[in-house]
């Protein structure tokens, strides 16, 4: 079986295992990512940007190894090839916990126990949950899901389309690296640099991706995409903004505005300001929206990984053959 088909076929069936089984409670591979890599960091900490680069090249690149062993050791059997795309598939992609956690939320806001909305937000993103009112809360969690859809899913989707095994697990290894290092506190602000950069790098194809996907997916076509052309690149994540103004767009509601992070007042710009607020209703519809835009990423990442197969199996043209030869 081919590489391209190997990968259609692992990660279909890795994004149907994470839809009916979604993340084990404890000892998920990411987690144990996550322990070695602050394993690591114990080691090589310094306030500098060297350092910093040097944890994120051993964490991520230790991860890109492992998948490229592996798949090499698999290469000679078509069913254990598949197997092992599909579990790396499982392992990176959290679809179905982001949904699980966001409509936790949602039902706890429905039910007006906004104490129990609250204590469930920082499964979903780092603000300050006390600082938020109801609506508030549910403006958190879609352009939680809205981000994380392009994170959690269809970047690694992307990436594995890419470079199969090697790719789903540098994605995630990047993503978590971001993470837990790579954002401003006055411990990471060197530390956390190079983390933080190569996650812009790593995210920008599968965040445009998720953006066009939902402009595909969401029910306002025409307004996902003026609210992306007109608002993403005031967004101060260049990988967040097309996402979430996409979403925003789609949706027909208004996101962004003042934000709370750990004490930090944020006051960011709007995303598709002719939107109405957000209200708890939302959630879901973010989260279906969030589901197809999934599996449509799963067809377009296989297509890309066949498409890619048979350019590279395609002979070259004679006339470069000729010339080949004549060198």
């Amino acid at each position: 079986m081919r590489a391209d088909r190997v990968f259609a076929y692992g990660a279909a069936a890795g994004l149907l295992g994470d839809l009916l089984l979604g993340d084990p409670r404890r000892g998920h591979p990411v987690a144990a990512f996550g322990r070695a890599a602050g394993a690591v960091e114990r080691v090589l900490w310094r306030d500098h940007r060297g350092w910093g680069t040097l944890h994120t090249l051993v964490c991520a690149g230790g991860a890109v190894a492992l998948g490229a062993v592996a798949t090499s050791a698999v290469r000679p059997s078509r069913a254990a090839s598949v197997a092992v795309t599909a579990a790396a598939t499982w392992a990176v992609v959290g679809g179905t916990s982001l949904a699980r956690e966001a409509r936790g939320i949602g039902r706890a806001l429905e039910a007006g126990d906004v104490e129990a909305a609250r204590a469930g937000l920082p499964h979903l993103c780092g603000r300050d949950p006390q600082a938020l009112d109801a609506d508030g809360i549910a403006r958190a969690v879609v352009e939680s899901v809205a981000e994380n859809t392009s994170d959690a899913v269809v970047g690694a989707l992307v990436w594995g389309a890419v470079g199969g095994v090697p790719g789903l697990l540098g994605f995630r290894a990047v993503n978590t690296l971001d993470a837990m290092v790579g954002h401003k506190s006055p411990k990471y602000r060197r530390y956390g640099w190079a983390s933080a950069r190569l996650d812009d790098v790593a995210g920008w194809p599968g965040a445009r991706v998720t953006a066009v996907l939902a402009a595909v997916a969401g029910g306002d076509r025409r307004g996902a995409v003026r609210a992306w052309r007109a608002d993403a690149a005031k967004h101060p994540s260049p990988n967040a903004g097309p996402v979430e103004a996409s979403f925003a767009g789609a949706l027909g509601v208004r996101l962004g505005g003042t934000l709370a992070y750990g004490g930090r007042v944020e006051h960011r710009p709007v995303l598709n300001g002719e939107g109405r607020s957000v209200d708890v209703g939302d959630i879901e519809r973010a989260v279906r929206l969030s589901q197809r835009v999934g599996w449509l990423a799963l067809g377009v990442s296989a297509a890309g990984a066949v498409l890619r197969g048979r350019v590279a199996r395609r002979p070259l043209p004679q006339k470069l053959q000729l010339s080949g030869r004549a060198s």
